[in-house]
């Protein structure tokens, strides 16, 4: 009854299934542990592979975010690995780094973590760039050119409510904040995508667009971990699903996935 009450028996739209086997190892998680008196993450362990949408599925507060801020680079106190495959552990990569191996990040708050509202929507948009000189030295950037690229990513990605680049992004709504978000991590494509709620308090509209994103990421061989406490989310975009209980991943689903199985998951572990 527990189960049922926390994830219900409602059917599931169909996942859509990538166009591509998944391919080799990128992301290897190991061990990885927080530190302090009461641990969010306990000893994670996961892999992810190109090509797949390996989705973690859990009642909120079970370490999700705090996984999510390590593997972005937001500040957590944490021990363990987290390998990209062949280059090395995430923990010891810059944002440079991370943006010259294509890692993108959809942090679950859009405006504290992933722009910088007082900024313009341009400024924003050119952030992934400024360290690769593509604007020029940062000390005289080349404004015609970030303008530019940036009304070409609002076109493509549809962002509305931009009355000027120069707006400050802080006036965007939900929707279209996250719409500048992905066009900004996915101006080069991505080889790795970490995304957290990416469509949390968004409308059906703007949650298609950004499913339609990842799923394209997937389909060009990236590999995406997405975590979401929507479970229908979860079971309509992963390839693969792990659930996280208690600061660790529990259990592990492929495609097709039992609900119940992923609801009993969820609640029976302490």
């Amino acid at each position: 009854e527990l189960v049922k009450l926390t994830v219900g028996d409602a059917p599931t739209p169909p996942q859509i299934p990538s166009s591509r086997d998944a391919g080799e190892v990128r992301l290897a998680v190991r061990d990885l542990r927080s530190s302090g008196d009461a641990p969010a993450l306990r000893g994670v362990n996961l892999e992810l592979r190109s090509g797949e949408i390996y989705g973690i599925a859990g009642v909120g507060g079970n370490g999700q975010s705090e996984l999510a801020n390590a593997l972005m680079g937001i500040p957590e106190a944490v021990s363990g690995r987290m390998e990209i495959v062949g280059e090395g552990d995430l923990a010891d990569f810059d944002a440079a780094r991370r943006r010259a191996l294509g890692i993108a990040a959809i942090p679950a708050d859009r405006y504290g973590a992933a722009l910088a509202g007082p900024l313009s929507i341009a400024d924003n948009f050119a952030l992934g760039d400024i360290h690769s000189g593509r604007y020029g030295p940062f000390w005289y950037l080349n404004t015609r050119a970030i303008e530019a690229d940036a009304a070409e990513a609002v076109r493509q990605f549809d962002v509305q409510g931009v009355r000027s680049l120069k707006q400050k992004a802080a006036l965007l709504s939900g929707g279209n904040a996250q719409k500048l978000v992905i066009a900004r991590e996915f101006s080069h494509p991505p080889q790795l995508v970490l995304a957290h709620s990416p469509s949390r308090g968004l409308d059906v509209k703007a949650t298609e667009a950004v499913r339609e994103r990842l799923r394209a990421a997937r389909d060009n061989g990236a590999a995406v971990l997405l975590i979401s406490e929507d479970l229908d989310e979860v079971m309509a975009m992963a390839d693969r699903i792990g659930v996280m209980s208690a600061g660790r991943i529990v259990a592990e689903f492929s495609q097709p996935a039992d609900r119940q199985a992923i609801g009993q998951a969820m609640v029976n572990h302490v």
